[in-house]
């Protein structure tokens, strides 16, 4: 059938195999993971439907599966089905104005950072430096965190958000724009970061969650067995 078919492609990131929007009640990650990659496998056998790997996102993704101790048999379909493929950085042009965008973003960011950072020192200063010594239980053990240890908590997390979220902050992450540019291929990621720069890119995009339900749909729209409505 696919031969009559317009080729696609999509190019996966990580953040689809982790999410927790691809899992069905009471399925385990392996599950999930195996059932969507008997998914790619009959789109791309039915569909001509090809899904890409940098081999960056790759190897990260395969320490993360490894991590959550997922079954062996996800490692190989996923070595069949998703085609591990270097992003060409050198023949791949980018419009210097996504260049110049992406650096007066980090120059604001780094100002938020900054803000974030003056701000939790002034919080710091208006404590009472008797109060700054490590407080202790009553058995003589140190208390798990003192005021200042809250305040210093609180300014990392929002300072990681003011630089790091929505942003591309990893070189995977650019690995995975540039192959689907050089591809023409959409891109599946649940980072809001990559899809906000896949809109600079020009690039389709879709949810990492709503992934498995494309594919479903498409398969049963050609009325691929197994898909069709009955």
């Amino acid at each position: 059938m696919h031969g009559d078919l317009p080729r696609q492609q999509f190019v996966l990131d990580t953040s689809l195999f982790i999410t927790e929007e691809i899992r069905q009640d009471g399925e385990s990650l392996s599950a999930a993971v195996l059932r969507l990659l008997d998914l790619v496998a009959t789109a791309r056998l039915e569909l001509n439907i090809s899904c890409h790997m940098p081999p960056s996102i790759h190897d990260e993704l395969a320490t993360m599966l490894r991590d959550r101790d997922v079954d062996e048999e996800v490692f190989s379909r996923l070595d069949t089905w998703v085609v591990r493929k270097s992003p060409d950085r050198y023949g791949v042009t980018i419009p210097a104005n996504i260049v110049y965008d992406f650096i007066d973003e980090m120059s604001d960011r780094v100002d938020r950072g900054l803000r974030v950072s003056e701000t939790a020192l002034r919080e710091v200063e208006q404590l009472d430096p008797d109060e700054l010594a490590r407080e202790t239980d009553g058995d003589g053990t140190e208390a798990y965190m003192t005021e200042a240890d809250e305040i210093l908590s609180d300014m990392r997390d929002k300072y990681r958000r003011a630089l790091r979220q929505g942003v591309l902050d990893s070189r995977e992450d650019f690995d995975l724009l540039v192959l689907a540019r050089e591809l023409d291929a959409g891109v599946v990621t649940e980072d809001r970061g990559i899809i906000s720069w896949a809109d600079e890119f020009g690039l389709r995009y879709v949810r990492g969650g709503q992934f498995p339900v494309l594919l479903e749909e498409y398969l049963r729209a050609t009325g691929v067995e197994g898909y069709a409505p009955e």
